[in-house]
């Protein structure tokens, strides 16, 4: 019989966070300091160091599947984990963001925080394409939270049979969701005021 202690141990633990991360950062994406009477000076710095992040969790994803390709599990190890951690910085770095600073809106050429009809005459069918990349974005962030953890655990309890199966799936969707980061982030740019 084999030995499934690790997974069940941890599951709980991975349905609890696939929960609440996305609830809880839902949350705080509709709080600004500001309005709590907390004076914050705007993190503004932080979108092209959170796209980077994404950039970089993407390299480092082609770089772990490459490495247990030649045979370097430990290395594949080091790099999946690193780029756990990277992904989680770039969690806190949004939130922290979006809790400081108002959204930029797509568009809006002079910053004004308001889209009116010639800027979206503008910038046309553009914004549809912006618009589908990130809600395919935000959508596949919420499911490679359970994914990740799942492939994650499966490596520790050394059933690589059952983490292969699940890191074909998790392993595109995470990548896109990392390369999207950065697109997406390319495209609003422009429009932080």
């Amino acid at each position: 019989m084999e030995d499934h202690s690790l997974e069940k141990k941890f599951s709980k633990f991975i349905i609890a966070v696939s929960i609440i991360i996305p609830v809880v950062v839902g949350i705080l994406f509709g709080v600004k300091l500001k309005d709590l009477g907390i004076h914050v000076e705007p993190l503004s710095f932080l979108p092209p160091i959170y796209a980077t992040t994404n950039g970089v969790t993407a390299i480092v994803l082609v770089f772990a599947v490459i490495a247990i390709k030649n045979g370097k599990q430990k290395l594949h190890e080091r790099l999946m984990t690193f780029a756990i951690g990277l992904s989680v910085a770039f969690l806190i770095m949004y939130v922290a963001y979006h809790m400081t600073s108002d959204s930029a809106k797509f568009g809006d050429l002079n910053h004004d925080g308001i889209l009116d009809a010639i800027e979206k005459a503008k910038i046309g069918a553009v914004r549809y394409l912006y618009f589908f990349i990130l809600a395919t974005h935000i959508i596949l962030s919420i499911v490679i939270i359970p994914l990740v953890l799942i492939t994650y655990v499966r490596a520790l309890a050394e059933r690589f049979d059952r983490h292969r199966k699940i890191a074909k799936i998790t392993f595109p969707l995470w990548l896109y969701v990392a390369v999207t980061g950065v697109v997406v982030y390319l495209m609003i740019s422009p429009y932080y005021a």
